[in-house]
């Protein structure tokens, strides 16, 4: 007899049992449904590209955590790390068939090779939605609307979207001749609320001085109110630079919105991946800020140019699945989603199971969810089964019960039986002790 293997997963890996699983797509569904209210349709694309696709699009540091490997025709190949470059190749790929501006939407897993902790991984799934073909405020507005939705859908009230734009700090460090350090001193602000003050001032010292590195706090610290804080960036810049001028627009259909207490103008927000070129926005749970950023995206308009020469400026956002599912069960705020049907129907007699198979027929067709009892098992072994999956309701059916014709429906909850009920009776019956 061989060896057992030992039923273990790799670092940073995790199977899904069903509840967790059945929470997820309860998620999937929630956002699909959002997506498609605002024009947004899904796409696919292979988890599996060219090295040359993805590296050298997210920083360095994302291509130390790129999976790459040779595949057996020898090709250089690497898993997706995100969304969003896949979603650069695709439309360079596929812009002659596709519409413009195209709005898409795509729920699929990814990988890097990064540290694990709390709600990262190195398998996670990604929810991506982008609208590509126009370089325009209303384009930017719909994303964060997008975004404020997604999170109401999920009865998430208590959440902030931060916005900033990337041109603003860009300028801020070309005025101090800091252009050379822009990268390193791009990541380092991106990973702020992860060091504590002392620990942001020797990191930017090291790569721009202690005063530059004050001076650089000082300016992507907010001001007490939005209006301030857009003031505060409009004094490095000329009124009528566009970099402002987006702010502004976004800002006056926020207002416009009634969406205020959803946005907080952040200058500090910069986002580590190199293809941002515009605004971009991270979100907060207000009851679990240290978790992180649980959807972040931005403006990429130079990012399909690596694919074609036609002109595809894109804006999009990403909610990393897993990392909020994590804030939500800690929040105790996970919806809870069963997988067990509403109505079992008892094996009491072997040799009535085609009987058995056509009553839970009947019942789906009436939009009951059912399923019958694989085995002649004792009773009390197939009501433990139902009570373990939580089911609440199971029909008898057995020797007096077909000589009558009839069926026994009981609720499992309150222990009280339905006798001599038909087919039809047995399903209005359900579904109407399974209304709340």
């Amino acid at each position: 007899m061989p060896d057992i293997i030992e039923p273990k997963t790799l670092r940073g890996f995790r199977d899904s049992l069903p509840q967790e699983e059945l929470a997820r797509q309860r998620i999937q569904e929630r956002l699909s449904a959002v997506f498609r209210r605002f024009g947004f349709v899904p796409i696919d694309t292979p988890a599996l590209e060219y090295a040359e696709i993805l590296l050298g699009k997210g920083g360095g540091e994302t291509d130390k955590q790129v999976y790459r490997f040779r595949d057996h025709g020898q090709r250089d190949v690497a898993l997706r790390f995100d969304l969003t470059v896949p979603f650069a190749r695709f439309m360079a790929g596929h812009a002659g068939e596709l519409y413009l501006p195209f709005k898409r939407y795509h729920m699929a897993k990814v990988w890097r090779g990064e540290n694990t902790q709390r709600g990262r991984y190195r398998e996670f799934m990604q929810i991506d939605f982008d609208s590509v073909g126009t370089d325009s405020a209303s384009a930017d507005f719909e994303i964060l609307e997008v975004m404020q939705a997604s999170f109401l859908a999920l009865g998430i009230e208590r959440v902030r979207i931060h916005v900033s734009h990337r041109e603003l700090f860009n300028r801020f460090l070309a005025a101090r001749g800091l252009e050379a350090q822009y990268l390193p001193i791009l990541r380092t602000i991106d990973k702020m609320r992860k060091l504590d003050r002392g620990e942001l001032v020797e990191q930017l010292a090291g790569l721009c001085g202690k005063d530059r590195a004050e001076e650089l706090l000082s300016f992507i610290t907010p001001a007490p109110t939005d209006a301030e804080t857009l003031a505060g960036m409009g004094k490095l810049l000329p009124p009528d630079c566009e970099p402002l001028q987006r702010l502004r627009a976004l800002w006056a259909c926020i207002e416009e919105g009634g969406l205020a207490s959803f946005f907080r103008f952040d200058p500090s927000i910069t986002r580590g991946l190199d293809y941002y070129t515009g605004v971009v926005f991270e979100t907060f749970l207000l009851d679990l800020p240290d978790i992180g950023s649980v959807c972040s995206g931005g403006r990429y308009n130079d990012l399909a140019s690596l694919y074609t020469r036609e002109k595809l400026p894109g804006v999009g956002a990403s909610i990393g699945l897993d990392r909020l599912l994590a804030a939500l069960e800690e929040l105790k705020a996970l919806e809870a989603v069963s997988a067990a049907p509403a109505v079992l129907v008892l094996l009491l007699d072997e040799g009535l199971l085609p009987q058995y198979h056509r009553l839970a027929a009947e019942l789906r067709r009436a939009g009951l969810s059912a399923e019958v009892y694989p085995e002649p098992r004792k009773l009390a072994v197939q009501l433990k089964y139902a009570e373990r999956r939580g089911i609440p309701m199971a029909v008898f059916f057995g020797p007096e019960e077909r000589a009558s014709g009839r069926y026994t429906l009981k609720d499992l909850r309150s222990r009280k039986s339905y006798e001599g009920l038909t087919g039809q009776a047995t399903a209005e019956t359900a579904r109407r002790l399974l209304q709340p």
